[in-house]
């Protein structure tokens, strides 16, 4: 006696989601096709002709038919598979993150992932997929600089109320220097890799044509930049690029200069004494980042300096006075700000390893 296929019958809202899955082409290609199987069968279909129109066997019709009877469009799904059992348990996640906070093998300076898979006695892929998920890279690194002055709090304040809050009509200014900048020659253009990038190509050996001090006052109000080059960087050279910077403004205007603490920038009593409108602001030691200019001196770097080639120090000095000219010409003061720091990111960081 032959087997009665099951009869179905189904919502409107039901065949809709059917007409949907069976249409998808970003879905599962299985939940696609058997979607259409039973919208056929719901037409009144036999197994054999929708099998045929399918290319797949009769029985295959006959398993989601009653799939769908039984349990709606949930048993057109998969049910969940027990799988491969793991070969390291959870534990292992908790012995990797516990191992990098040991010291590395002998002769090591870091861990990496072959060193820390045989410190573990697991497989390298284990180990790599735990330090994947958890974001851990071995080999980047960052650097902290701490600041020991007692007097931090009272000497950052002062200079950021100078940035955020100045003194009225007065000139606020951020000074520092940029010793010993190489003039080096050499050859550099454009060349296509072995992967087909096109990349800035520098030839290995180069020139040494000497180096030159750059001195810049960065306005912090206009953003602007006052830039000398010297040969030296000595307390006398500070202080003649100081007498060009107030010669500028009228003796009676209120000048505050942000400088680090630099050997130079200090004991300049005399020069102060013959200044009395130039007040010195020095930062906390080892707290150089609270001075404007420096963030200057970082563009500078990345736009003029790095790959350049330079003839001579007159072609470096030439170079530096081009890029402060263009630099004036579209500057902008620096928006102070701080990053605020949420609880989860608290953990394991800068601020807790110096600790």
């Amino acid at each position: 006696m032959a087997r009665v296929a099951v009869r179905l019958s189904c919502t409107a809202e039901v065949w809709a989601e059917l007409e949907r899955l069976s249409r998808s082409r970003s879905g599962e290609v299985r939940l696609v096709e058997r979607a259409r199987m039973i919208l056929a069968c719901l037409r009144g279909q036999r197994n054999e002709e929708i099998a045929r129109e399918l290319g797949v066997r009769p029985n295959t019709v006959g398993q989601w038919r009653r799939r769908f009877a039984k349990n709606g469009i949930a048993g057109l799904r998969d049910a969940p598979r027990p799988g491969k059992p793991p070969r390291y348990g959870a534990a292992l996640r908790d012995r990797v993150l516990a191992q990098i906070e040991q010291s590395p093998p002998a002769g090591m300076a870091s861990w990496d992932g072959g060193s820390l898979a045989h410190a573990l006695g697991v497989s390298d892929d284990a180990v790599w997929r735990i330090l994947r998920k958890e974001g851990i890279q071995l080999q980047r690194h960052r650097s902290w600089c701490v600041s020991t002055d007692p007097e931090f709090a009272a000497k950052a304040a002062d200079i950021i109320g100078l940035y955020l809050n100045p003194p009225q009509n007065a000139l606020v200014i951020s000074v520092d220097e940029k010793p010993s900048i190489q003039a080096l020659e050499r050859a550099r253009g454009y060349v296509q890799t072995s992967s087909g990038k096109v990349v800035q190509g520098l030839k290995s050996t180069y020139k040494r044509h000497g180096t030159v001090n750059l001195f810049a006052a960065l306005e912090v109000a206009t953003g602007l930049i006052r830039g000398k080059t010297t040969a030296t960087k000595k307390r006398v050279d500070f202080q003649a690029f100081m007498d060009e910077v107030v010669a500028d403004h009228p003796t009676d205007r209120q000048i505050h200069v942000i400088l680090d603490n630099l050997n130079t920038h200090k004991k300049n009593e005399d020069w102060l004494a013959a200044h009395p409108n130039v007040t010195f602001h020095f930062t906390p030691t080892s707290a150089s980042w609270l001075n404007q200019v420096e963030i200057w001196f970082g563009i500078f770097q990345r736009k003029a300096l790095n790959n350049a080639s330079f003839r001579s120090t007159e072609h470096l000095t030439e170079a530096i006075r081009a890029f402060t000219t263009a630099y004036n010409e579209k500057a902008a003061p620096f928006v102070w700000r701080k990053r605020e720091v949420r609880g989860s990111q608290l953990r394991n960081t800068i601020v807790n390893l110096r600790n």
